[in-house]
């Protein structure tokens, strides 16, 4: 998407070190309300017509996009919690290792939100090594849900995730692509 590569290219920035890439300004910590309408009008263009009947995000950065898609998609949108909350009866449980915190945490969606019935979409902010995508794909083995497509605003094409779901057989998109951080904090953006 090319209003996305654009914005990454003049607003966003990188740690070569660590392979950080920074979009701050308009993803991560302030939004672009209307970039992320955007984003999701290609999400909804882009999974249409493939009987998905319920969106799943991740806390905290892919839920402006998802719930934007299930509003344009009429679907609703459900949040993998990152802790397990006092007001969760039953859930599903898996874990995922956070690249900007540099931790594990036990995620968690609710049983009555996730199941053999439901054919989702997963959206999230970031595709790195593949950590939500791969606690997504646990989480809907253990409810019987089917995985139709994950959307991805950026991928760290030099990172692996994309492999790691095509190795799954997931259909993906990616709106933009970091295919390499320059020595120099540039990004190189497809």
């Amino acid at each position: 998407m090319e209003e996305l590569k654009q914005r990454i290219l003049k607003d966003g920035s990188a740690r070569a070190e660590g392979g950080i890439v920074l979009v701050n300004s308009f993803l991560n910590h302030q939004l672009d309300p209307q970039l992320m309408m955007h984003c999701a009008e290609e999400f909804a263009r882009l999974f249409k017509d493939q009987g998905i009947n319920k969106i799943v995000t991740i806390e905290a950065s892919g839920i402006a996009p998802a719930i934007m898609t299930g509003y344009l998609m009429g679907l609703p949108v459900v949040f993998i919690k990152k802790k397990v909350p006092k007001t969760v009866d039953e859930s599903w449980k898996s874990w995922v290792w956070s690249f900007t915190r540099g931790d594990n945490t036990t995620v968690c969606i609710d049983k009555r939100f996730l199941t053999a019935d439901d054919r989702i979409l997963f959206i999230d902010d970031f595709l790195a090594e593949g950590h939500a995508s791969g606690s997504v794909i646990h989480l809907c083995r253990q409810s019987g849900a089917q995985i139709v497509g994950m959307g991805f605003l950026v991928e760290k094409g030099f990172a692996g995730g994309g492999q790691f779901l095509r190795d799954h057989n997931i259909t993906y998109h990616a709106l933009a692509t970091v295919r390499h951080i320059n020595e120099d904090n540039t990004l190189e953006v497809v």
